[in-house]
């Protein structure tokens, strides 16, 4: 009989962690499905500097909102933020190229955290894990503050913004922090390229 039961009791333990982990692997199924359709169709590609700048240069207003948008889908499939900081350094100059970036890097922000929230949850609360209670615990006490260290750090790389979206912060901290966080690391992108664009005669 114990014999039986032990199959039983593994079968029990993989179903109560697929159960736990589904929001997780749905986030995962979600990005994998979207990094597809743009691979296949081609649209991938669209994501680079010598583009961007074109777009932008011929479309001024018009091609402002798509930029925008560009950065919201790419933060969505792993497409680097530099990319399109570069592109409107490069074609705006470090001013006008920053502020255009920061509204577009806070509009991908707000817009991946609602996308995987509402296909997430809060499924990183759901993790047995020692690390992730004592990561989530110090978000909780000082929820804005390290939203906004992390941004100084890390920026809108994709795999944080997905882990804050399904960590249960509320939206409004996420959105505070991510407003203070911003600023210092995209002036210093900007000195950066536009002290490249200078050296290398890219302007």
């Amino acid at each position: 009989m114990a014999a039986l039961r032990a199959p039983d009791n593994a079968l029990a333990r993989t179903a109560a962690a697929v159960w736990r982990y589904r929001r997780v692997l749905g986030v995962a199924l979600f990005l994998a499905i979207l990094l597809a359709i743009f691979e296949v169709s081609g649209l991938r590609e669209h994501f680079s500097v010598p583009y961007l700048r074109d777009l932008i240069q011929r479309h001024r207003l018009g091609g402002l909102v798509l930029f925008v948008l560009l950065f919201c889908l790419g933060n969505l499939i792993q497409i680097p933020g530099w990319v399109f900081l570069a592109a409107a350094v490069l074609t705006l100059g470090r001013t006008w190229g920053g502020i255009v970036t920061y509204v577009a890097a806070m509009s991908s922000c707000v817009l991946t955290f609602l996308t995987i929230r509402a296909v997430g949850g809060d499924a990183l609360r759901l993790l047995k894990n020692r690390i992730a209670v004592r990561l989530l615990r110090g978000l909780d006490a000082h929820p804005v503050a390290s939203v906004a260290m992390l941004r100084v750090l890390f920026q809108t790389v994709p795999a944080l913004n997905f882990a804050l979206a399904m960590s249960g912060i509320r939206f409004r901290s996420y959105f505070i922090g991510t407003l203070i966080g911003l600023p210092l690391p995209i002036t210093l992108y900007c000195l950066f390229f536009d002290v490249l664009a200078t050296a290398l005669h890219l302007e």
